[in-house]
């Protein structure tokens, strides 16, 4: 009993030290958050979901994961991916409303923070860690507000109905902003979003179907991502 606990606590130990280690920094996870700048953002319904969903999307070159905190076992979720798939992977977590939140999740192995509303106090919390933070927005004076507290990214959400168009009219007075649009985000107008000059975009059902979590579907997943991929890169280059 007592050599199953010392086992136990020495695992436990193992993987804290494996977490460190695999750890990047604040300028390395921003990189992988822009290239190729698609984010998953998943709902997953069952926590032995989280790991092979992740799989999926790294397979089709997917690399960042935002798990929101509306995700049952959400931050049990973050933590199993980041030891099993960390490496290979970036993931973060979203639906942050507050400090405590955040806190949790950043001990839990988040690598970057998204909230969808304007929350200035959780940048400190964030920059404390050495983590990202994106923040939300919909108008331009909150969208200013994001950038002056420091968010590394600016949320604008729900951008279905504001469109690429909002973004690239958004950017002329506000240049320095960057910029991620979430919610309504396709694979037919995900290129229209990088021409408009978005340094990322959040994509949630349209590329992780619940149909596809239901089913289990990981190649499905697989391949919508390569799509989601392939408009990215088209939106780039023109």
């Amino acid at each position: 009993m007592v050599l199953h606990v010392v086992v136990q606590a020495c695992a436990a130990v193992l993987v804290q030290i494996a977490m460190r280690v695999l750890m990047r920094i604040r300028s390395e996870i921003i990189s992988l958050l822009t290239q190729p700048g698609i984010i998953a953002v998943v709902r997953a319904q069952r926590l032995t979901q989280v790991v092979p969903m992740v799989e999926a999307l790294v397979a089709g070159g997917v690399v960042a994961t935002e798990i929101t905190m509306t995700t049952p076992k959400a931050l049990a979720a973050i933590r199993e991916a980041r030891e099993k798939i960390g490496s290979r992977s970036l993931i973060g977590v979203g639906t942050v409303l507050d400090a405590k939140t955040c806190r949790a999740a950043i001990e839990a192995g988040a690598e970057f923070v998204v909230s969808p509303i304007c929350r200035v106090e959780l940048v400190a919390i964030a920059r404390a860690a050495g983590r990202p933070i994106m923040l939300g927005a919909y108008t331009p004076t909150e969208a200013q507000t994001a950038h002056e507290a420091g968010a590394d990214f600016v949320k604008i959400f729900p951008a279905e109905r504001l469109g690429s168009g909002y973004i690239k009219a958004l950017r002329v007075p506000l240049p320095h902003l960057q910029i991620v649009p979430t919610g309504g985000v396709d694979v037919h107008n995900v290129a229209d979003f990088f021409k408009a000059g978005c340094a990322a975009v959040g994509v949630g059902s349209n590329l992780v179907s619940g149909q596809i979590l239901q089913e289990g579907d990981w190649p499905e997943l697989t391949r919508r991502a390569q799509e989601f991929v392939k408009a990215a890169g088209q939106g780039r280059q023109s």
